[in-house]
């Protein structure tokens, strides 16, 4: 979950996802709408299904892997993750490489490569292997990610408080502002979008939606509201509120209006709002709905 999303976000997810599948099993277990509903709000919804795909195979497997190959081949989880459990969790010799890391050994070494390239990080692992301690990876992986953390900071680095400031490079030569080197980000991409709040006109609390594919793609099975390009008959009535929501360096303006139409037209259906609490609705149709409730 802290994949791409901050703590304070996650928290609540983190809980209430914990409670409805406490264990392995009860996760394996669950239909993938059941799971994706709980982790909607989130985003990145592709870690949810591999989480849960994980959680099949270790089920079936009927324990967690201990070697790091075998962690490493779980769905969903990368170098870093892997690095990180086997290291923590089963004390094997494996350096641990996040943004924090990365800064801490960019200083420490006063390298002045991209650390987004992968030449660099490739150079940086290499020595933070170097670093290693072997009897207590675990403990040496959770210091460097906390001396970044706390001390090593972005902005404003706590020099005078370092342990290691008399064997950093960037310390000596000055350079510690100016470390790492990361390329410059994209450039956001500003877009406006249009949903519409459709009631049924003979039910109280229905509401027109479309659900994309479920075969694969982004937000596979997720419910939408339909947008105005969908509903070209649709008469559509004052604006309701606006709000933004963004998904990467992607900046969306969304106008949510209230429309009328005689039917649901093909490939799209009327889902009553009980109903939706426990369906994987997009984040945007969830704030969209808010401005119905008002």
């Amino acid at each position: 979950m802290l994949q791409q999303t901050r703590v304070a976000a996650v928290l609540p997810y983190y809980e209430r996802f914990l409670a409805r599948f406490p264990d392995v099993c009860s996760l394996a277990r669950a239909a993938d709408a059941e799971v994706l509903a709980a982790w909607a709000g989130l985003g990145y919804y592709s870690r949810a299904r591999n989480l849960q795909k994980a959680a099949r195979r270790i089920a079936e497997a009927g324990a967690f892997p201990s070697a790091y190959e075998a962690i490493r081949a779980l769905p969903g989880v990368g170098d870093y993750t892997a690095a990180a459990i086997a290291s923590i969790a089963f004390g094997l010799p494996h350096p641990v490489l996040d943004g924090n890391v990365l800064r801490v050994l960019a200083r420490i070494t006063a390298d002045s490569g991209d650390v987004r390239s992968s030449a660099t990080r490739k150079r940086l692992t290499e020595i933070a292997g170097a670093l290693l301690d072997p009897r207590s990876p675990g403990d040496s992986n959770q210091a460097l990610m906390e001396l970044g953390a706390t001390v090593c900071l972005p902005r404003d680095p706590q020099c005078l408080l370092c342990p290691v400031a008399a064997v950093c490079l960037a310390r000596q030569r000055g350079s510690e502002g100016r470390l790492p080197v990361k390329s410059r980000a994209a450039a956001p991409v500003r877009i406006e979008q249009t949903l519409l709040l459709v009631r049924k006109r003979s039910a109280g609390c229905e509401y027109l939606f479309w659900q994309r594919p479920t075969g694969g793609g982004r937000m596979a099975g997720f419910w939408e509201l339909p947008e105005a390009a969908h509903l070209p008959d649709a008469a559509i009535g004052p604006a309701l509120g606006r709000f933004r929501h963004t998904i990467t360096n992607h900046h969306y303006t969304v106008t949510v209006h209230s429309a009328e139409l005689a039917g649901a037209p093909r490939g799209f259906t009327w889902l009553a709002e009980p109903r939706l609490a426990a369906l994987p609705l997009s984040t945007t149709a969830r704030k969209a709905l808010r401005f119905a409730r008002a």
